[in-house]
C-alpha cells in the first residue's frame, strides 16, 4: 500500500493529488452519512465524489491508472456509491419501498449493461483500425466512411457510468421529498440514455460504416504499391522523442522525385505520425512485423535507414533492395561508429572524416562500402557575418542530452552548463544568450534535469535584471514599435496555421485521418510560406539584446544558428552541423581527457575552442566573434568544414542524388544477373 501510495504522489501535480485526495474521502463520509443517516451530507459527499472523478478523468491522470491498480478503479468507484445509497435507503427506512426495491434493479442492470457497452465500444475501435496507417495516399477505393462521435467514444466508460446521476439524483429526492416519481423517473433517465448510449455504438457497426478488414486493406495496398512502384525507401522504427531523426531527412526524400525517383517512407510506431514534418512523399506506417515482411516491395531498390534500431531486421531480410545506413547526424559520438552498421550494403557519410572514424574504430564497416554525400539539411545554414556595429552578438548554447548510459562525458550540462551560462551572461561585453536543449534532456538522468532547470532559471532571472538595466530600457524603447508590430504579426500567422490545422476533424481515428491524410499542395506551400514568416516574425518579435531559452519544434536548431555569432556545444552532430556556417564555436571536454587528447579523439572539435567544466576559456570564443582578426581558429574552421562535411560543390543534394541512383543501378543489374 505504501508504494502505491508513493506512485499516486510521483505522478500527479497538485491539483490532480486534491482531486484524488478528495475523491477518496468522500467515500468514508458517504458511508458515515448513510450509517447516520444524513441525507444532506450523504448528498454533498456524492457531488464532491462526481465532480472529483470527472476532474480527474477530464486532466487524463496518471492517477487513475494507479488507482485501478490499488483496486479502487472506475466501476468500482461508482458501485461503492450506489451500494452506500442503498444502505442510506436502509437506514432511512426507505429500502422496503417500492422505491428502493427499484432502485437496487436499476442499478443492477445498469451495472449489466456496462458489458455490452464495454464490448461494443471495444470492437468498434478495433474494427476501425487499420494494419497500415498512411498519409498522402488516397484510401478513396477503400470506402472507410467518417468515424463515430467523439462524444460517444472519447472516455466512453467514465460517460456511460456517470449516467448513474440521474437516478441517484432522484432517489436522493424521493427519499427527502417521500414522493417517489422522482425516483422513478431518475432512474427511468439513467436507463433510458444507457440503452440510447449502447443503440447509437451499435448503429456505428452497421454495415457499410465500418472500413475493410484486415486482408482486405492489405490485399488494396500491395495492389496500390504495385501500381506506385516506389523505388526508394526511408525506413524508420524509434521512439515519439525521436522522431526528428527521420524529419531531418523528408526534404531530401521529397527533392529524389525531381529525379525520376519514387520515394516511399515507412514507419513502425504510430507514434511518430503526429511528429511527422509536413511532406508530400507518401508515408506507410506498418506496426505489424508479418504484415511488413509479406509486403510487395519488389519495385524497391534502395531502403535508406536513419537509425540503427532491431526492427531494422525486417526490412533488411528483403534481398532485392540494398539497404544503407545514413543516420541522422554524423558526429564523433560512439553512435557514429556503431558495429550494427556493417550489416548494410553501403554507409554514407557527410565527408571523409566519416570514412576515417569508421577504418580508427575499425568495427568491420569495409571502406569500399562508405560513400561521402554531404549533409542535404545543411542547405539552409548562412555564413557567418559578423554583428552589427551597434548590437550585441548573439551566442548559442545547444548541450547534447546525457545518453542512454548517462556518462558525464557525453553532456555538458551537469559539470559545466552553469559556468558556461554564468560567465556568458556576466561577460566582459555583453552578448545575448539562446539556451537550446536537446529535446531528450533529462529523460534518463534526474541531474541532467536540475541542471537544465537551473539554467532555464538563470537564463530568465537574467533576461529580467536585463529589463531593468539603463541601455536595455532605451533599446527597448527604441525599438518598441517594431516589436509590437512582428508581435501583432505572430499573433496574426499563429491565427492562420490554427486555421489550417483546423481542418482535421477532431473525432477522426486513425481510418478516417489517414483517407483524409492527403497532401493539398496549395495548402502545404501555404503552411511552408507561414511558417517561415513565422519564424522571421519570432525573432524580431523580442529585443537582439533579449536572453531566450528555445524550447520545442519551432524555431528549429538551424535557424537559431543563423541569428548567433559563435556556439558552445558538446560532443555531437549539432557541431558538425554548425561547423556549416563557418561560425567559431566551442566545444565541453566534459570528460576531462584534456585538450590534445580530446582533439585527438575527436575530429570536430578541432578548429574549436575547449572548454574545461569551469568554462574559463570561453572569452577566447567571444573575442572571436566580432574580430575575425582575433579569430585564430578561422582557416582551420574552414579546411575542417569540408574534412567533415565533403566539398561545396557539387551541392550536397545533388551528390545524395547521385549516390541513389548509383545504388539503384547495382541493385538492378544484381536482381537481374539472379533473375537469369
Amino acid at each position: 500500500m505504501t508504494g502505491i501510495f508513493l506512485r499516486l504522489v510521483r505522478g500527479g501535480n497538485a491539483g490532480e493529488l486534491g482531486a484524488a485526495a478528495v475523491m477518496l474521502v468522500s467515500y468514508p463520509l458517504m458511508l458515515l452519512a448513510a450509517l447516520i443517516p444524513s441525507l444532506g451530507v450523504f448528498a454533498g459527499a456524492a457531488a464532491v465524489s462526481y465532480v472529483s472523478d470527472h476532474f480527474l478523468h477530464h486532466r487524463g491522470a496518471y492517477l487513475l491508472n494507479q488507482l485501478s491498480r490499488a483496486r479502487a478503479g472506475l466501476t468500482l468507484r461508482f458501485m461503492l456509491r450506489q451500494l452506500l445509497l442503498v444502505l442510506l435507503l436502509a437506514r432511512m427506512g426507505v429500502a422496503g419501498d417500492t422505491v428502493g426495491y427499484e432502485a437496487i434493479a436499476c442499478f443492477a442492470l445498469v451495472a449489466t449493461l456496462q458489458a455490452p457497452h464495454s464490448g461494443l465500444l471495444t470492437l468498434l475501435r478495433n474494427r476501425r483500425k487499420l494494419p497500415v496507417i498512411t498519409r498522402n495516399i488516397d484510401l478513396a477505393p477503400l470506402g472507410i466512411s467518417d468515424a463515430a462521435p467523439r462524444l460517444l467514444t472519447h472516455r466512453g466508460a467514465e460517460k456511460v457510468q456517470h449516467l448513474d446521476l440521474f437516478a441517484v439524483t432522484g432517489i436522493l429526492v424521493a427519499a427527502e421529498t417521500g414522493t417517489g416519481a422522482y425516483g422513478y423517473a431518475g432512474m427511468g433517465l439513467t436507463l433510458g440514455l444507457t440503452l440510447l448510449y449502447i443503440a447509437a455504438v451499435g448503429y456505428h457497426m452497421r454495415p457499410g460504416a465500418l472500413p475493410p478488414k484486415r486482408d482486405a486493406v492489405l490485399e488494396w495496398f500491395d495492389e496500390w504499391l504495385r501500381a506506385y512502384r516506389p523505388t526508394v525507401v526511408l525506413y524508420f522504427s524509434g521512439t515519439k522523442e525521436s522522431t526528428y531523426q527521420i524529419n531531418m531527412w523528408l526534404e531530401t526524400l521529397q527533392d529524389l522525385t525531381a529525379l525520376d525517383e519514387r520515394p516511399l517512407l515507412i514507419v513502425r510506431e504510430q507514434h511518430t505520425l503526429p511528429g511527422l514534418a509536413a511532406t508530400t512523399v507518401p508515408v506507410a506506417c506498418v506496426p505489424s512485423a508479418v504484415h511488413l515482411m509479406n509486403m510487395d516491395l519488389s519495385s524497391v531498390r534502395v531502403a535508406l535507414y536513419p537509425a540503427n534500431v532491431g526492427k531494422n531486421i525486417h526490412l533488411l531480410r528483403v534481398p532485392t533492395m540494398k539497404h544503407v545506413f545514413i543516420g541522422h547526424g554524423d558526429s564523433d559520438k560512439v553512435a557514429s561508429i556503431n558495429p550494427y552498421a556493417k550489416v548494410y550494403d553501403e554507409v554514407w557519410t557527410a565527408g571523409r572524416a566519416g570514412r576515417d572514424r569508421y577504418a580508427l574504430a575499425d568495427v568491420g564497416v569495409r571502406d569500399d562500402a562508405i560513400v561521402e554525400v554531404g549533409r542535404p539539411q545543411l542547405a539552409s545554414i548562412r555564413p557567418a557575418e559578423a554583428p552589427a556595429a551597434d548590437r550585441i552578438p548573439t551566442i548559442l548554447y545547444a548541450p547534447t542530452w546525457e545518453g542512454w548510459t548517462d556518462d558525464p562525458g557525453n553532456t555538458s550540462l551537469m559539470l559545466a552548463g552553469e559556468n558556461i551560462v554564468r560567465r556568458l551572461l556576466t561577460a566582459k561585453e555583453p552578448v545575448r544568450v539562446l539556451y537550446k536543449p536537446h529535446p531528450f534532456t533529462g529523460m534518463v538522468s534526474p541531474r541532467a534535469k536540475a541542471a537544465h532547470e537551473r539554467i532555464v532559471a538563470m537564463v530568465e532571472q537574467a533576461g529580467a535584471r536585463r529589463a531593468t538595466e539603463p541601455r536595455w530600457v532605451r533599446a527597448a524603447a527604441a525599438e518598441q514599435a517594431g516589436l509590437e508590430a512582428a508581435r501583432a504579426e505572430l499573433v496574426r500567422i499563429e491565427a492562420q496555421l490554427e486555421r489550417l490545422d483546423r481542418a482535421a476533424d477532431e473525432s477522426a481515428d486513425e481510418a478516417q485521418t489517414s483517407r483524409d491524410a492527403v497532401v493539398d499542395p496549395a495548402r502545404e506551400a501555404e503552411a511552408a510560406r507561414l511558417k517561415e514568416q513565422w519564424n522571421d516574425a519570432y525573432w524580431r518579435s523580442f529585443g537582439w539584446w533579449e536572453h531566450r531559452v528555445v524550447t520545442g519544434d519551432q524555431p528549429r536548431l538551424y535557424d537559431c544558428f543563423n541569428v548567433s555569432h559563435g556556439m558552445v556545444s558538446d560532443i555531437s552532430s549539432v557541431v558538425s552541423d554548425f561547423i556549416a556556417s563557418g561560425k567559431p564555436y566551442a566545444v565541453t571536454d566534459s570528460a576531462g581527457l584534456g585538450e590534445q587528447e580530446f582533439k585527438r579523439q575527436n575530429t570536430a572539435v578541432r578548429a574549436a575552442v575547449i572548454l574545461a567544466p569551469d568554462a574559463a576559456r570561453i572569452d577566447e570564443l567571444l573575442a572571436a566573434v566580432p574580430d575575425p582578426a582575433a579569430d585564430p581558429l578561422r582557416a582551420a574552421r574552414e579546411e575542417l568544414k569540408e574534412y567533415l562535411l565533403g566539398p561545396d560543390e557539387p551541392a550536397s543534394v545533388v551528390r545524395f542524388g547521385e549516390a541513389v541512383r548509383a545504388l539503384a543501378e547495382k541493385s538492378e543489374r544484381r536482381n537481374l544477373e539472379r533473375a537469369v
